[in-house]
């Protein structure tokens, strides 16, 4: 393949390992000497967690709201915001005792007991950043020595959990362990669902214009991929052209080029498979997408 893209899951993210092939090594003639007693040019991978990272993030958790960060990741996992209406002493002495006993337990956490913002507006502001808990803490909270914990990714009060002092070491880090898996649960499967396997050039371009990535058979040849990049991206070209202004908005163009080839392939033999690009035998199913 000319570009090989392999995705690494690690803490619910996406590590790119790019294949810089031999391209830096002829460059900077970068060579190493094989068992033959041959001169090789070295083949390279560019390892690396990018902004990318970041971005993929933002666009598969976030919502109108703001952000939605995986607890693993995120600086803060949860906000403790006393409500007070009269003295705010007790309650924010409460408030500290109760981060000492989350800290202890390995959560990060903190205090919002600033008096110059209602708890509405501190509401607002952990959610725009998207701080996973949000940890409430009343005068009736406060007398049966309890809090009412909110998870970033649920909304309506019958989601309201109510944890009590005694079990907030252990309740606190399960709550963030399950939204967690909730979170990758809900992202995979997203991401399966627009995975479509594909095994002619109509289906191939059907399922990238429906904003899926299509794995289909593929002869593992540099220029057949080439070819495919440019005959989708021609034909992205032409139906943008001819699409009305209302449906411009509705359709993605731009070339498909190969993302990787898994590790899983599908079941059954890859025998008999013809490649969507060239109609030669496939040797692979390899995962397309649309390049922007």
């Amino acid at each position: 393949m000319a570009h090989l893209y392999v995705c690494v899951f690690a803490l619910d993210i996406v590590v790119c390992l790019s294949g810089l092939g031999q391209n830096f090594a002829k460059m900077f003639k970068i060579e190493f000497e094989d068992k033959q007693g041959q001169k090789q040019m070295v083949w390279q991978n560019s390892w690396g967690l990018t902004t990318r990272t970041l971005g993929v993030m933002i666009m598969v958790h976030a919502d109108d709201d703001g952000l939605i960060l995986p607890p693993r990741l995120a600086p803060t996992q949860a906000v403790i915001i006393p409500i007070v209406y009269a003295d705010p002493a007790p309650l924010n002495a409460a408030a500290r005792e109760l981060e000492t006993v989350l800290s202890a337990a390995g959560v990060r956490v903190e205090v919002d007991d600033r008096d110059n913002y209602n708890p509405g507006w501190k509401y607002n502001h952990w959610e725009v950043k998207g701080v996973p808990l949000r940890l409430e803490l009343g005068p009736k909270d406060l007398e049966a020595r309890q809090v009412v914990v909110r998870r970033r990714d649920q909304r309506g009060k019958e989601h309201a959990i109510v944890v009590t002092w005694a079990e907030a070491a252990q309740r606190i880090p399960a709550i963030l362990e399950q939204m967690q898996a909730d979170m990758f649960a809900r992202a995979k499967a997203e991401a399966d669902a627009r995975r479509k396997t594909v095994h002619s050039w109509q289906e191939f371009t059907k399922a990238l214009d429906a904003r899926c990535t299509a794995l289909a058979p593929h002869c593992d040849v540099a220029s057949c991929e080439k070819d495919i990049k440019k005959r989708s991206g021609e034909a992205a070209l032409v139906q943008e052209e001819s699409s009305s202004d209302a449906d411009a908005g509705e359709k993605l163009t731009g070339a498909a080029k190969s993302l990787c080839i898994p590790f899983n392939q599908p079941e059954g033999s890859i025998e008999g498979k013809m490649c969507i690009g060239c109609g030669q035998q496939a040797k692979h199913y390899t995962l397309f997408g649309r390049s922007y």
